[in-house]
Formats: C-alpha cells, sequence, structure tokens
C-alpha cells in the first residue's frame, strides 16, 4: 500500500521537475535573447541553471541543533 504512494510520489516530482525546467527555459528564450541580445537556451541548459540557482540561492533546509 505504501509502495504505490512512493513510486506516485517520485513519479509526479520527476514531472513536476520537467514542468519547471520547461517553463524557465519558455521564459528566457522570450525574453533575455530580446533584451541582452544573448541566445536561447536549450532544456538541459534550462535545467543545470536552475540546479546552479538551488545550490547558489535554496541551501538546505537541514537544523542542526
Amino acid at each position: 500500500m505504501v509502495l504505490p504512494n512512493i513510486i506516485l510520489l517520485i513519479v509526479l516530482g520527476i514531472g513536476l521537475l520537467f514542468l519547471v525546467t520547461f517553463l524557465f527555459q519558455w521564459l528566457w528564450n522570450i525574453t533575455i535573447p530580446q533584451v541582452f541580445n544573448l541566445k536561447e537556451i536549450t532544456f538541459w541548459q534550462a535545467f543545470r541553471l536552475l540546479l546552479i540557482a538551488g545550490i547558489l540561492f535554496g541551501g538546505t533546509h537541514f537544523n542542526f541543533q
């Protein structure tokens, strides 16, 4: 009973990750090339930028007390 819920959460998490990456890529490609005269980015470049931003600005949410 618990295993299907875990699998569903994993599938939904991966789907959400792809959706957020696609949205970021789309927003970048309709804005940045026109405003700053930069190139459009691919899906995987958008994924890596989100990953770097998460590392730099997201931090960890662990409480080490």
